[in-house]
């Protein structure tokens, strides 16, 4: 199951350290599947998007993954990839960059031949050949109809998919240099959210999360004294805090490090999928590491 991690700490631009694929330390993590890519997304002070990524096809592409990053942000997004469609290259990596834009999915959606006619002309947004990347272009074309509003673009782009589409999961995380959005639909994988404040739950400590299952770690001192909102894939530490999104909510962190959140795909999507339904690939991706 590919793993997503979000954190905003806006207004306030914060220097974070990033292991996106923690080395392997017991036979137990050994036994997991290995991942297929790995990407981490940030803004410089400009505002302009920072992509580094890498699919995991060779050994230096691991060593790559493997390696600290020490950058700076008032918004990050980072993603373990488990392929479910598109090949082991740079292309079908996440995060995704649209209009200025991050993007990173977990999940599976079907009938890629619907889904570029729904597109259209707006076809010409996907550079690789995932779904994620599709879905993303989706939410680009609808916040463009409806006047930059991202969080109308998400939700119109996502009822159109539910309505229309075979679907396992569409959760995402997507994030401008000053707000994030993360969206859980349906119920089939977790995603989490954590109103941390300055110093944690003991209010004395930076932030230190690793998670135990995606082989992800992120650092930052500067949290012992600001404020964040994280969302991730899986609870990474101890604090009581942590909440578990409802189905189809769609949370809007705002450049206040405001937290909005509603139930916006209150139903099932039409043509549900199970693990059983998915190609063999596509069923491995969305399994439990």
């Amino acid at each position: 199951m590919c793993r997503l991690f979000g954190l905003s700490s806006v207004p306030q631009r914060t220097h974070a350290t990033f292991w996106l694929l923690d080395a392997p330390d017991s036979l137990s993590d050994q036994s997991r599947r290995d991942p297929d890519g790995t990407g981490l997304g940030y803004f410089d002070a400009d505002g302009t998007p920072e992509v580094h990524k890498a699919p995991i096809a060779a050994y230096q592409d691991r060593r790559f993954a493997e390696e600290a990053r020490d950058v700076e942000s008032a918004t990050f997004l980072a993603h373990v990839r488990f392929a479910s469609t598109g090949g082991l290259e740079t292309r079908n990596t996440h995060p995704f960059l649209q209009d200025g834009r991050l993007f990173a999915h977990n999940g599976v959606i079907e009938d890629m031949a619907g889904l570029d006619a729904e597109l259209g002309e707006d076809r010409s947004l996907v550079k690789g050949d995932t779904d994620s990347e599709r879905f993303f272009a989706l939410i680009t074309r609808e916040t463009r109809a409806h006047g930059g509003d991202v969080t109308a673009g998400i939700e119109s782009a996502a009822r159109w998919i539910a309505r229309n589409l075979p679907v396992y999961a569409l959760n995402l995380v997507l994030t401008t240099p000053e707000e994030l959005w993360a969206l859980r639909y349906p119920d089939t994988h977790e995603l989490y959210v954590l109103q941390r404040a300055a110093g944690g739950h003991h209010g004395d400590r930076h932030l230190d999360h690793s998670g135990s299952a995606g082989r992800m770690r992120v650092r930052s001192r500067e949290l012992a004294d600001a404020p964040a909102i994280v969302v991730a894939s899986e609870r990474m530490d101890d604090n009581p805090h942590w909440r578990l999104m409802e189905p189809g909510e769609l949370l809007h962190i705002g450049p206040d490090l405001s937290a909005a959140h509603q139930v916006v795909l209150p139903d099932e999507p039409a043509h549900r999928l199970s693990l059983t339904d998915l190609r063999p690939e596509a069923a491995a991706s969305q399994r439990a590491t």
